[in-house]
């Protein structure tokens, strides 16, 4: 049985605060605003490895009302994802997502994100797909007010 989940994030930027995208620390002016540590990137894969696993998003399984997880590294959330798989007999056979932005350039940074979303995920870095594309200026993430993402998965049975 083969299983696909989609996911969709997005965070308004803040300032004070790293941005952190696939659990990468980017130098930029601004990081984003969420109750973790607002890596929209790794939300997003959450969400679409949780979707093909059938079970609820993030905010069930991390809810923003739960103090003991505020500033929690989304990375973290990647490995419940995975062992949530793995408790269900199902095995993460790929990721792969688009961040959607003006600022900063992602490519730069893409091959240590897809490492670190990989290690969290059990999985290998060419498992995982990693790309950027602007907003052309257009909306909330082309007057640069934040940050979006878009992510699939896939699962099998193991």
């Amino acid at each position: 049985m083969v299983r696909t989940g989609i996911g969709y994030d997005v965070h308004p930027f803040q300032e004070g605060r790293p941005l952190v995208l696939g659990g990468v620390t980017i130098p930029h002016s601004r990081g984003l605003k969420g109750h973790s540590d607002a890596d929209v990137l790794s939300h997003a894969i959450a969400d679409a490895v949780l979707g093909a696993l059938g079970e609820p998003d993030i905010g069930h399984w991390f809810p923003p009302s739960d103090a003991t997880i505020e500033g929690i590294s989304s990375l973290k959330i990647l490995e419940k994802c995975a062992r949530i798989a793995a408790e269900k007999g199902m095995r993460i056979e790929n990721v792969d997502a688009s961040l959607i932005a003006e600022a900063p350039k992602v490519n730069p940074h893409a091959a240590a994100m897809k490492q670190h979303i990989a290690a969290a995920l059990g999985i290998q870095p060419d498992q995982v797909g990693v790309k950027a594309t602007t907003n052309e200026r257009l909306g909330f993430v082309g007057r640069e007010e934040g940050i979006a993402a878009m992510a699939v998965a896939c699962v099998t049975r193991r």
